[in-house]
């Protein structure tokens, strides 16, 4: 397994995470979408990555060592603010690009 693809972050401070597992060669993460990956850490918890895709490559978005067995607690704020701002994004580029098109720019 190549990790586990967030689909849905609850906006509850105790909320779920919802994931898809990725195969091994799964392709590059899309733009905005976070792969969190998680290994038991050397001495104790959980040692936990994510990811994020850009328009061109995946970046470290964070890491959390030895996170304790409730890391998904941990780690969802980061990751619910992460998936929200690139949702805004989404929307200001396609909102532009829409104007662009109307004012024949």
């Amino acid at each position: 397994m190549r990790g586990a693809l967030v689909r849905r972050v609850s906006a509850r401070p105790d909320g779920p995470l919802d994931v898809t597992w990725l195969a091994a060669g799964t392709p590059r993460l899309p733009l905005g979408r976070i792969r969190l990956r998680w290994e038991p850490a050397p001495l104790a918890g959980w040692d936990v990555t994510a990811h994020l895709g850009l328009a061109t490559a995946e970046v470290h978005l964070a890491s959390w060592p030895a996170a304790p067995d409730d890391w998904p607690h941990l780690v969802r704020p980061t990751v619910h603010e992460v998936t929200g701002l690139c949702a805004a994004l989404t929307f200001a580029t396609d909102a532009l690009d829409l104007l662009s098109r109307l004012s024949g720019v």
